[in-house]
């Protein structure tokens, strides 16, 4: 089953240089990208950057803290979090792919020196314990079926009183989802938990839920856009570039399982 979501995600061979020659498009020189240039395709998740950074507010980070970041994808948000709290970040991904091109995109634009990628499992993590002051997952536990060997994975390599901060897809009361949507094709590869569920899954990993948080309307607003803007002309530098050439279908379906509450986005502030 990990073969079948590395493989969904996977697109180009190479993603770097997808993503160079879909930047270049865009008039984009790589010799002086920042991070903000990037975000319209490393931030994969709802609300990209600003939901980042919105997130990095509750984790009381600082220079030198070092975080953990569960399914890093192409490791926007960890850049993100380096460059804004001059902090240390790991990444962890099922997806060589998206390792590689982390790792790439990081050179491009100064922050190697600052951020790590290792393929690798999110319920086995490679850490001792207690190794990390802080740790996020941002729309990964969607793919994930032993949730609660991932969440017990991430308490274990936190410090005590460490703040791990959960943002993620969940199962609405609206019914089964449309699909495809952009972490599965079809239902084989998606484990959506319930409101209802989380709390639970979280205290049994170990965890105190500090505050929760729904935005599934304000995630409704941002799909509503985003596939406006596809159905007119699809930007330059989208997540179409790993997802392929059905991502704008993900996108209205997306729209759809917002609006008719399918799906809900909820945030977690947890504390080990």
């Amino acid at each position: 089953m990990t073969d079948c979501v590395a493989q969904h995600y996977s697109g180009e061979d190479r993603l770097s240089l997808a993503i160079a020659e879909s930047l270049r498009k865009a008039g984009k020189d790589i010799g002086t990208l920042t991070t903000a240039d990037l975000a319209s395709v490393d931030e994969f998740h709802i609300g990209g950057r600003k939901s980042t950074l919105h997130l990095a507010e509750a984790l009381n980070l600082a220079p030198g803290s070092r975080v953990l970041d569960l399914g890093s994808g192409l490791g926007g948000p960890a850049r993100t979090l380096a460059e804004t709290y001059g902090c240390h970040v790991t990444g962890i991904d099922l997806t060589p792919a998206f390792c590689e091109a982390a790792a790439t995109l990081s050179e491009w634009v100064g922050l190697s020196d600052r951020v790590t990628f290792l393929e690798g499992d999110a319920t086995d993590l490679p850490f001792k314990d207690a190794s990390f002051d802080a740790a996020t997952t941002i729309h990964v536990a969607m793919n994930i079926a032993r949730k609660d060997r991932m969440y017990a994975e991430a308490h274990r390599v936190l410090k005590p009183g460490g703040r791990f901060a959960v943002y993620d897809v969940l199962q609405g009361e609206g019914g089964p989802l449309v699909y495809p949507v952009p972490w599965a094709r079809t239902p084989e590869i998606s484990h959506l938990s319930t409101p209802e569920e989380m709390p639970r899954l979280l205290a049994d990993a170990g965890f105190r839920v500090v505050s929760t948080e729904d935005s599934t309307e304000e995630s409704l607003k941002w799909f509503e856009a985003m596939a406006a803007r596809l159905s007119v002309a699809a930007p330059a530098v989208t997540f179409q570039t790993f997802l392929g050439n059905d991502f704008p279908v993900m996108a209205r379906n997306q729209v759809t399982n917002l609006r008719d509450r399918r799906i809900r986005t909820v945030t977690y502030i947890c504390e080990a």
